[in-house]
């Protein structure tokens, strides 16, 4: 059984910072592109970033390139998001996602996390 769990969200405020974790376990999560995506209230969910299963090869939303970094740990079964400069307009759910294959894909994966509420203060 494929388990994604998030961790490390809070409140801050505006230009602050968070890392976001997500502990994968169930699969081979070597083999699998990771990613995060969020949803704001009232808004359809939203691509953020992406590692490839190597960790050699990143993508990201325009809306958050330079101020996110997406990063993974093979040895820990773990991916990251450290989050700097947040805005208000990050105010979401962060959620993991699993995408089996090589290929850093923006599309979501079949398996999911539970997510973790980001909340920023202007």
């Amino acid at each position: 059984q494929v388990q994604l769990v998030e961790s490390g969200g809070g409140l801050v405020q505006a230009g602050g910072s968070l890392r976001l974790s997500c502990a994968a376990s169930g699969l081979t999560f070597s083999s699998y592109r990771m990613g995060w995506f969020r949803q704001a209230p009232g808004k359809e969910h939203e691509f953020v970033a992406a590692i490839s299963w190597s960790g050699g090869n990143t993508v990201y939303a325009d809306s958050v390139k330079g101020r996110f970094t997406i990063s993974r740990d093979n040895a820990k079964n773990t991916v990251y998001l450290q989050m700097n400069s947040l805005k208000p307009e990050d105010t979401a759910v962060y959620y993991c996602n699993a995408r089996r294959g090589a290929v850093v894909s923006t599309t979501p994966g079949a398996f999911w996390g539970q997510g973790t509420q980001v909340t920023i203060s202007s």
